[in-house]
């Protein structure tokens, strides 16, 4: 899912493209990815673009007559910026917007299509996509402490909860996490003051340093690479390979349908981290530590190759 640093770069690129230029009109050859009513799309369009912004993970154009486009890619969406009038792709194109400068098509990948369009009217009707949560790279020190201790969660849910922080997802919350030393399961209201502050400071030099990273790797083109994989990433989605920091291997939580990413020996003191269900299944089996991990591969690999 495009994050903080993706929706950013995203934004930079669209505004000089399209502020000043005059919407002519919507396509939708998926009519699903339109999830409001009123007021109608139609409305949108001959509307001169006033603004582009970011509001969390989504898009938000700012049209003439106090009405707002609200993009929200989810996880497989993405934006492409073509030539004027460019036809939608059969396969993955959701919707087109013509300006008259030039066409930015929806795609999004994937047999589930979770891409959504709204029409808002007016702040209140923006406000309604605001998911409340504090806009990390504005949050001093004293805001982000108020945020992350509200609830006693995870740190790893709350970073990634809309409603504390904004922008923030699974990729860049275990890049944060990395930086700051600190484990993802480890509770929020139970960090030292100087945990909180190495966090803050993790969070913002982390989503600064991403932001700039993909703005330059544009450069005057247009964002066409959105991953949440990326090669310099420190822990996200590096399961098994060399922490940059300490060379030992990076571990992962599944859950669900996401995962978490760490280094045991940066993180966790070297404790193995185990989701429910593995440690339910494993129970005393369990390793806690990397070098009970390889004893164990160790052993389960001499079985294999020595069956009984």
């Amino acid at each position: 899912m495009p994050e903080l640093p993706d929706v950013e770069a995203y934004v930079s690129c669209l505004a000089p493209r399209i502020v000043g230029q005059r919407l002519e009109r919507v396509r939708l050859l998926r009519p699903f990815v339109l999830r409001s009513v009123a007021p109608p799309l139609e409305d949108a369009a001959g509307r001169s673009v006033l603004s582009v912004a970011r509001l969390g993970k989504r898009v938000v154009i700012g049209l003439a007559g106090d009405l707002f486009l609200v993009l929200h890619l989810m996880i497989a969406g993405r934006l492409r910026w073509r030539e004027r009038g460019k036809a939608i792709p059969k396969k993955l194109g959701l919707a087109a917007f013509d300006f008259s400068s030039g066409t930015l098509l929806i795609t999004e990948a994937g047999s589930i299509k979770r891409a959504a369009l709204h029409l808002a009217a007016g702040k209140a009707g923006l406000q309604a996509h605001d998911r409340g949560g504090l806009e990390p790279l504005e949050a001093d020190l004293a805001a982000f402490r108020a945020a992350l201790t509200r609830e006693n969660h995870t740190l790893k849910r709350s970073l990634t909860d809309p409603r504390l922080f904004s922008g923030i997802g699974n990729a860049y919350s275990d890049e944060i996490l990395h930086a700051a030393g600190l484990s993802p399961l480890a509770l929020t209201q139970r960090l030292a003051d100087a945990e909180i502050a190495r966090l803050h400071a993790a969070t913002q030099n982390t989503l600064r340093d991403w932001t700039v990273r993909l703005r330059q790797e544009v450069g005057d083109g247009f964002p066409e690479k959105v991953t949440a994989f990326r090669p310099g990433m420190a822990v996200h989605g590096r399961y098994g390979k060399a922490c940059p920091a300490c060379g030992g291997p990076v571990q992962r939580i599944v859950y669900a349908s996401n995962e978490s990413n760490y280094c045991p020996a940066c993180q966790t003191g070297g404790k193995l981290l185990a989701d429910r269900a593995l440690s339910r299944l494993l129970k005393r089996d369990w390793p806690r530590t990397l070098e009970e991990l390889e004893t164990l591969k160790e052993e389960r690999s001499t079985a294999s190759k020595n069956p009984s």
